[in-house]
């Protein structure tokens, strides 16, 4: 029997020409990219984010289950947005399941699909991670920022009662449980400073303070969530896959109370 396949649509060059309104990205793509879409006037769409209303069953079609539900998102909000191009990080700043994600896409949707790597290392600081704004603000703040080259204004720094480690959660509700003095840490850190690649910075924390590592579940950093909760002298390991459950919510609520985190 003969062999047989099909071949993915090459990645075009990043420089898209016009027209350009809105694209979408998955993960950060480099600062070159999202400098350039800002100087254009692009209206760029987080496709990590909540943004369509729609059951997330329908990513199925194109995507396994067994894809962290960030993914699967993103495949559902680039299927329903009008978009003229996607940049997605398919470096190590981001996972190898945006990779296939890209290739998905790709052979998916009419619009050109732009595969590139984040291996800036420019600091930006991480102001929002150590101040003392509701952490879900912090993380509003900082998921914005991803759409803009610039940084964001300075703030104070507070001392930290408790941590966060990981990944921005799909479900932000899981936040609301965490005072004001919680310092951020993991990828979360890495993406307000603009370096997702920097894997020192990711694997940093305070054994100080009593901390959440936290990952989405079938997340390729649940391995290091793990790993260095094992290290910590208060740490609690949670993953979460689409929504937060009260199970998540009492074990959070507990381990605050009983380590002092919310004081």
């Amino acid at each position: 029997m003969a062999a047989t396949g099909f071949h993915l649509r090459a990645t075009p060059d990043w420089r898209l020409p016009p027209p350009l309104r809105r694209v979408g990205i998955v993960g950060i793509p480099p600062l070159a990219v999202i400098r350039d879409l800002n100087d254009r006037g692009v209206e760029i769409h987080d496709l990590d984010a909540l943004l369509v209303a729609a059951d997330l069953e329908e990513s199925v079609a194109h995507l396994p289950r067994v894809y962290c539900a960030i993914l699967r998102t993103a495949v559902l909000n680039a299927l329903r947005l009008e978009l003229d191009a996607i940049y997605i990080d398919v470096g190590p700043g981001k996972c190898d399941g945006a990779f296939q994600v890209a290739a998905v896409l790709a052979e998916t949707l009419p619009i050109p699909v732009v595969r590139t790597v984040n291996d800036d290392t420019r600091p930006f600081g991480v102001p929002l991670c150590k101040s003392r704004l509701p952490l879900l603000e912090k993380f509003q703040r900082i998921t914005e920022g991803v759409k803009m080259a610039d940084p964001g204004p300075p703030l104070s720094s507070c001392v930290p009662t408790a941590g966060f480690w990981g990944v921005p959660p799909r479900d932000f509700s899981i936040l609301s449980l965490f005072p004001d003095t919680t310092h951020v840490y993991g990828w979360t850190r890495c993406m307000e400073n603009k370096t997702p690649a920097d894997a020192g910075l990711e694997a940093f924390c305070n054994p100080e303070v009593p901390t959440v590592f936290f990952a989405q579940s079938f997340c390729a950093k649940t391995a290091l969530a793990r790993l260095l909760a094992g290290r910590h002298p208060r740490a609690l390991c949670l993953d979460v896959d689409v929504h937060t459950g009260s199970s998540a919510r009492a074990k959070v609520e507990a381990f605050l109370e009983l380590t002092g985190g919310r004081r």
